[in-house]
């Protein structure tokens, strides 16, 4: 119960939409209960008058219409209570999804590379969607347990001191038993969907690597394995089930018991002539109603804990941060959207709009976009964690306007860690980047990222068209920009033999596309793209020589006039670099041209003979 209350404060306090739902519910709730008394109220008057005063028709009309009105009342209510929580449930879903998605993409790949990708999507999708539950059902539910028995209980205290004192006990008892319940229903419940967040990550695991099991023939053992994970979540949900069950039954239990002593009290009073009829039968008929709320708040209790489990999940990750979390230092763009509905949202926004100019670049005081700039990594050290050893040891480091750097060493070196610093992707721990003189960590990051190309060994392809593709580089980018770009790319030709041509729909992951396609479609959009900084990662490490050599003309396109950091896994893309900077445990061990690293003795030359000029370094 504890949780519950925490995770309401959190969303009370991260979403205001939730006040709303909360001041709605509580001002329905005891507008409710006033109504429900007002309601009990005339239709004891009605049967008192009838039934023991023999009282014609036209005398009760009155009241008849009255309880008429009271109970219509209370049905709108009661509808416009629910409306209103599902309407607002579903915006306050909808907006903690963007935020979580909008979350994620600051954390970045080096934080999401860390958790099951699995897990991530299930609570994503799963989790936001047992909150829906949780806001619409449960949370209103809490508001009128508390209370319409309080307004009952208030009532009842100026009639039958004796009834209110029942009452008194048996509500607490009621309370007491539903925390003790609740204490172990929060841990069964975390059970559950710690199983259904394993179970979702598995499921993506062996989907992703279907073709290796297939290969080394362990398909069917695997399968057994996901049976067993299916097998654990249906033994932890009805475990849940169990506690819920449990929950239910002690209400009903405390509710039938107080409501059967209320009820012998009143008939053994009215019997010896201690209490008037209409004073115990409105008594009787507000007892079962003040334990009512009580009752149905029980019912929402399954539905309720998986709502605050997986709100637990999703507060973990929006508190989340990682060594290159924007929001410790990098400046965010204010105006950051993320659209989340669908991938046909996604499509659209990326299509050019009607009269729609093409994406300028707007200068700001950190220059234009094509303005010659230097990049110095000052004294740069980075640690994943304090308690490690650093990745990076002291880099100082210059890059020159117009400049092409290799970075060459073992594997292990910390060639990729210093371009997901450049990229924004971590921060350091100690030292800084500067551009032109200023401190990286000043930049809008968006800024920042608009000035550079990435081309990697591994390039995702989204679900959507090819065109949608390559205008992730420029969505506004024209028609003939596109080809112009996908022919330098040498992309074209294949791409216009397609069935629908650049409209041809492609299969998540580039599925149906041979390698060589999806990194003329990489090249092609960083082409696209006309950044001044283009980082490499050996994009044509995987391609046969064939495919290799006909694409070094886009690539050579895409190099020319621009700054180019490379990560040359193979020493043989290091012919065309002006300086080569050799790297062993997170440190700047030697760098110079190639033929000033070849006549000194040092790593380079022991790796340039050890390889070949081939294989990986």
């Amino acid at each position: 119960m504890k949780e519950i209350r925490i995770h309401i404060k959190q969303l009370v306090r991260q979403i205001p939409m939730v006040r709303v739902l909360l001041a709605v519910t509580v001002g329905v709730g005891l507008t409710s209960g006033v109504l429900l008394i007002l309601q009990a109220y005339y239709l004891a008057r009605v049967v008192n008058a009838v039934f023991l005063e023999h009282a014609p028709l036209h005398q009760v009309s009155p009241w008849l219409w009255i309880l008429f009105g009271l109970i219509i009342t209370r049905g709108v209510l009661t509808w416009l209570d629910q409306a209103v929580a599902a309407h607002l449930a579903v915006r306050v879903k909808t907006d903690l999804r963007r935020r979580l998605i909008a979350h994620l993409l600051r954390l970045g790949p080096v934080w999401s590379a860390q958790e099951q990708r699995g897990e991530l999507v299930n609570t994503a999708m799963t989790g936001i969607e047992q909150l829906e539950s949780f806001l619409s059902r449960y949370l209103p539910q809490m508001a009128l347990s508390a209370l319409m028995p309080l307004a009952i209980f208030g009532f009842v205290l100026t009639r039958d001191s004796l009834t209110a004192f029942i009452l008194a006990v048996a509500a607490p008892l009621i309370v007491f038993f539903m925390i003790l319940i609740g204490k172990a229903a929060e841990s069964a419940s975390s059970r559950q969907w710690q199983q259904l967040s394993l179970l979702a990550a598995r499921f993506l695991d062996v989907l992703e690597g279907l073709t290796t099991l297939k290969i080394f023939g362990r398909s069917k053992a695997r399968a057994e394995w996901m049976g067993r994970a299916s097998e654990a979540y249906r033994l932890a949900t009805m475990r849940t089930l169990r506690v819920a069950f449990l929950s239910s039954f002690l209400l009903e239990l405390f509710a039938t018991l107080s409501t059967a002593v209320v009820a012998v009290t009143l008939g053994l009073r009215l019997v010896a002539d201690r209490m008037p009829f209409f004073t115990a039968f409105l008594i009787l008929l507000l007892t079962p109603e003040f334990f009512q709320p009580l009752r149905a708040l029980g019912s929402e209790f399954h539905a309720g804990l998986n709502g605050v489990t997986a709100a637990g999940r999703i507060f973990e990750i929006l508190e989340a941060k990682s060594p290159g979390l924007v929001q410790d230092g990098w400046k965010i763009q204010k105006d950051m959207r993320v659209s989340c509905a669908s991938y046909n949202d996604i499509h659209r926004d990326l299509q050019p709009k009607q009269g729609a100019k093409r994406e300028p670049w707007i200068p700001t005081h950190h220059g234009s976009r094509n303005e010659p700039f230097t990049i110095d990594f000052v004294d740069v050290t980075f640690s994943y964690d304090p308690g490690l050893p650093p990745i990076l040891h002291d880099i100082n480091l210059t890059v020159r306007p117009g400049e092409t750097l290799a970075l060459v060493g073992p594997s292990g070196a910390g060639k990729s860690t210093l371009l997901d610093l450049l990229q924004g992707f971590l921060r350091p721990t100690a030292g800084e980047i500067l551009i032109n003189g200023q401190a990286l960590s000043d930049w809008p990051i968006d800024e920042w990222r608009r000035r550079m190309a990435v081309l990697r060994q591994h390039t995702h392809i989204f679900a959507g068209t090819v065109m949608d593709n390559l205008r992730l580089a420029r969505p506004n980018a024209s028609m003939e920009e596109v080809i112009s770009a996908a022919r330098t790319a040498k992309a074209h030709d294949w791409i216009v033999s397609l069935p629908q041509g650049y409209n041809t729909p492609l299969g998540e992951g580039g599925y149906g596309l041979s390698g060589g396609q999806i990194q003329r479609l990489a090249v092609a959009r960083a082409l696209l793209k006309d950044a001044p900084l283009v980082l490499l990662d050996e994009p044509t490490a995987h391609l046969d020589p064939e495919t290799e050599s006909s694409m070094q003309e886009g690539i050579t396109r895409l190099l020319a006039g621009r700054t180019v950091i490379v990560v040359a896994h193979r020493l043989s893309t290091v012919n065309r670099a002006n300086r080569i900077i050799v790297m062993e445990d997170g440190k700047i061990v030697e760098q110079g041209s190639q033929s000033e690293l070849m006549a000194v003795q040092g790593m380079y030359r022991r790796l340039r003979t050890a390889y070949a000029g081939g294989e990986e370094a």
